[in-house]
């Protein structure tokens, strides 16, 4: 089972809210050209989209994986970054609230997927990975529990989407996957409490999968 891989994978983690006007079509785009237009990039390995199973700030999330960090310096993602298409600068102008990190995969427990994730933000960046992975490696051995990760996010690269979103911050992101909701939120709050994260501050929002595209 590998924990703390040797070389992290990079991962682009959008999560937002959008006009319920305009749902339709944020789907639709999402769901027809977004997402294969990413995993077109060379170095990305897969994409997967998420929807909030419970009240949530930011309903939507989309989670894309990389080789490694590399991948988000190199002149093909910048280029795809800085060329969208006209459907993309529409519905990029309709989401809501948008928080976008890009980072490594610095703890990431367990395998497969799950049907379900739960996830908090972490502040606090004085622990090293390596102090963290046994918080994820145990959460994993709880029952329907299947992965456990840690995104830790680099500023440099986590420019926001449109000019009036808020900078992106320096932090983590605990992700837990489980093969149902409740077991994916019982878990990420268990693992919330040991790492001393408030639960008041942000909370515990946790999302059934939608789909997923490539390896």
């Amino acid at each position: 089972m590998a924990t703390i891989p040797s070389a992290p994978r990079g991962q682009l983690f959008i999560w937002t809210d959008v006009d319920p006007a305009h749902d339709p079509d944020f789907n639709r785009w999402y769901d027809r050209e977004h997402m294969q237009e990413r995993i077109g990039i060379a170095g990305f390995e897969r994409a997967r989209r998420f929807r909030a199973a419970a009240a949530c700030p930011r309903p939507y999330l989309a989670l894309y994986d990389t080789e490694n960090l590399q991948v988000f310096r190199s002149t093909e993602y910048r280029q795809a970054f800085a060329r969208q298409t006209e459907w993309s600068r529409r519905n990029f102008a309709r989401m809501r609230d948008t928080q976008r990190r890009v980072g490594e995969l610095t703890v990431d427990a367990g395998e497969g997927e799950g049907g379900a994730l739960a996830l908090f933000v972490l502040a606090d960046l004085s622990m090293p990975p390596a102090q963290l992975e046994p918080h994820f490696r145990r959460t994993v051995e709880r029952e329907h529990v299947v992965r456990a990760s840690l995104l830790d996010t680099d500023l440099a690269l986590s420019s926001p989407l449109s000019a009036d979103a808020p900078p992106a911050r320096a932090d983590r992101v605990a992700m837990v996957e489980a093969t149902d909701v409740d077991a994916a939120f019982d878990a990420a709050q268990r693992l919330a409490r040991q790492l001393s994260v408030d639960a008041a501050d942000g909370g515990v929002y946790v999302f059934r999968t939608l789909w997923r595209l490539g390896a």
